[in-house]
This record gives C-alpha cells, structure tokens and sequence, in this order.
C-alpha cells in the first residue's frame, strides 16, 4: 500500500463549520495528518486516514489536490473498527521492535 504524506492541508469555511460540529479543531487535524497510522482508499479518489493528536484517534477524510496536498472534507473521532484496526497495527509494530 502507497504510504500517503500530508505536508499540507487545505481548509476552507465548509470543512471548518463541519469539523467543528465533531468537536475537531484544526490543531488536531494537522497533529493526526502528520501520525497517520492507518489509511484506505475510498470512493470517488477519497482516503479514510486514522492518525493520533495527543491521546485521540482521529479519522481524516482526505482529498489528493496535489504531492503532499490534501483537502479535508472531514474529521471525526475514529470508529470502533477503524481503532481496532490501529491498535492491530500499533501491536505488530511493537513487536516488531
């Protein structure tokens, strides 16, 4: 799987008003868009994204504008299967090490 690097986030009024009805702060998405530990693409060239911002899982709606710019169409605390996900794949990384 293609490991997708946000080095940039375009926010706008819509997504603003939208993440702030999830009790989501712009702080919070640009901490998660740089520890993304699980991603999946979605329709319509979307991606899902689960990164963390301090103790919270937050799962990112992305959309490619260009290499390492994304426009967030939403953020959201992560579900009960996208956290299982991470926590799979947070396991396999420790005992890796």
């Amino acid at each position: 799987m293609t490991r997708i690097v946000v080095k940039h986030l375009v926010f706008d009024v819509y997504n603003l008003e939208h993440i702030k009805k999830h009790d989501v702060t712009t702080n919070e998405v640009e901490k998660a868009g740089q520890t993304i530990i699980y991603h999946k693409k979605t329709y319509e060239g979307r991606y899902l994204a689960v990164g963390r911002s301090g103790k919270r899982l937050l799962s990112l709606v992305l959309q490619r504008k260009d290499i390492g710019t994304y426009y967030l169409v939403t953020a959201r605390d992560a579900g009960k299967n996208e956290r299982k996900r991470v926590y799979e794949k947070e396991k396999k990384q420790n005992s890796a090490v």
